[in-house]
């Protein structure tokens, strides 16, 4: 359906019909509000910066996307990260009567579970135990044009059921030059408390999901960022399927062509993309890219600068092929080129964790006993023996920024802790609230790290 038949805009004397408008809004408005929920976290939070000072608790509130009938949630990781409790509300399912009140009742609140999160995109996946959910679809976000109008629905300051229209400023902002993810920039109204809530199109279907504002007044100056769906679908399928976000790469340094390299290496052209590094038994070395290689095309979109570039392969699933066409020297070259988990990803261990026994709920971490799966993934250990934190928990409460995703814990209060039962073992005896001393590895040196059981 054409976005401007959706919205019954058409020609009427002068102007346009306003009453089509208006019954197209609060028709959208009935068919998003029902899968946005509120989100409820609580969470420790350090009375000061300074390491070891006390922890206050508080509540944090944002929005969330019901993806699927039996209850998979999208929302933003900062508004779940460290939580030790999760709940959110659902929209109210009972109409309107035609006559009566126009308050609604508040809605259903229920506890959630984190599924995973990734940090790298602010996005978390929860999970709550209901069926027959109304539920949301994830558009083509490729697809959006700067200009496009769109909406934004969620909880703004804790304000339940709340929407918001404008149009999109720019359809791949950056926060940084060489940062590949990318986010879609509007000047919908977004306020704290939006975060992990959906922008729409006029179809309904979510184009991203709603991030972040910058701002010097702390509140909506027209500058709101959201997630594109084309991201949010490649983590939030990673998360349910594995509960982690598993990121490729193909070995490469791509550097956009300037006039200046253009002139002093004989290019014969001033755009477009080089290579400048081609990684020694990569998985483009291994396929046939070279130092000095032109890139033309990936997958059959062309490539105009490298920026462009480390975006689209962003995206790729591990084990996927890429498709790159090349020109070397005047000869054009078509390789293929299979993605490739990145080196020393500190979330690489999660796929072996088994999470019915790996848990280590009273530090809030997922540990891996270092076998020989694992010491593959590791540069050389201090000790032979010892736990690997697979996975800092979003449960990890007052502890949450001691332990870090790759350490290596050798012992507990002078205990020296090889598998998974002598460390649970070690931590029995502990009551909530205690203070227990843990010897880990980070970065190959040991330390001694604090940590409070919960």
């Amino acid at each position: 359906m054409a976005g401007a038949a959706f919205w019954g805009l058409a020609v009427c004397g002068q102007g346009l019909d306003l009453r089509g408008f208006d019954r197209a809004l609060t028709g959208l408005s009935e068919k998003i509000s029902p899968a946005v929920v509120q989100v409820l976290s609580d969470a420790y939070s350090p009375l000061s910066e300074e390491r070891g000072a006390p922890a206050a608790y508080e509540q944090s509130f944002g929005s969330g996307i019901i993806l699927s009938a039996d209850g998979y949630i999208v929302t933003n990781a900062h508004v779940v990260k460290g939580a030790t409790r999760i709940n959110v509300v659902l929209a109210t399912a009972e109409p309107r009567p035609a006559r009566g009140t126009i308050l609604r009742p508040k809605g259903r609140s229920v506890a959630a579970r984190l599924v995973g999160l990734d940090r790298e995109t602010d996005l978390a996946v929860l999970k709550i135990d209901q069926k027959n959910l109304p539920h949301l679809r994830l558009g083509d976000s490729d697809r959006i044009r700067q200009g496009q109008l769109v909406l934004a629905f969620g909880s703004p300051f804790g304000l339940q059921n709340s929407m918001s229209m404008g149009i999109v400023s720019a359809v791949a902002r950056q926060l940084e030059a060489d940062d590949p993810m990318i986010y879609i920039q509007s000047d919908v109204s977004i306020n704290p408390g939006n975060s992990g809530g959906p922008m729409v199109d006029v179809e309904g279907a979510v184009i991203g999901v709603n991030t972040m504002i910058i701002s010097e007044s702390g509140g909506s100056d027209g500058v709101g960022l959201a997630v594109p769906a084309n991201i949010v679908k490649s983590v939030t399928d990673q998360i349910i399927q594995n509960g982690v976000v598993r990121r490729g790469e193909i070995g490469i340094e791509p550097q956009t062509i300037t006039e200046a390299m253009a002139g002093g290496l004989g290019l014969g052209r001033a755009s477009g993309v080089i290579l400048g590094d081609v990684t020694p038994d990569g998985p483009a070395d291994r396929a046939g890219l070279r130092v000095g290689d032109i890139v033309l095309s990936l997958n059959g979109r062309t490539m105009e600068n490298a920026r462009q570039l480390q975006v689209n392969l962003y995206s790729q699933a591990l084990g996927s092929a890429v498709t790159v066409e090349l020109l070397r020297g005047k000869d054009e070259l078509k390789h293929s080129v299979t993605v490739a988990e990145r080196p020393n990803d500190p979330d690489r261990f999660a796929a072996l964790v088994n999470r019915e026994v790996a848990t280590i709920d009273k530090i809030g971490i997922m540990g891996l006993e270092i076998g020989s799966k694992v010491r593959e993934l590791l540069p050389s250990t201090r000790q032979a023996r010892g736990i690997l934190v697979a996975n800092v928990l979003a449960a990890a409460g007052r502890n949450s920024g001691l332990l870090e995703t790759g350490d290596i814990i050798y012992a507990v209060n002078r205990k020296a802790v090889g598998t998974l039962d002598e460390i649970k073992a070690a931590l029995a005896p502990a009551k909530p609230g205690d203070a227990v001393i843990l010897q880990v590895e980070r970065n190959e040196k040991l330390r001694y790290v604090e940590v409070t059981v919960d």
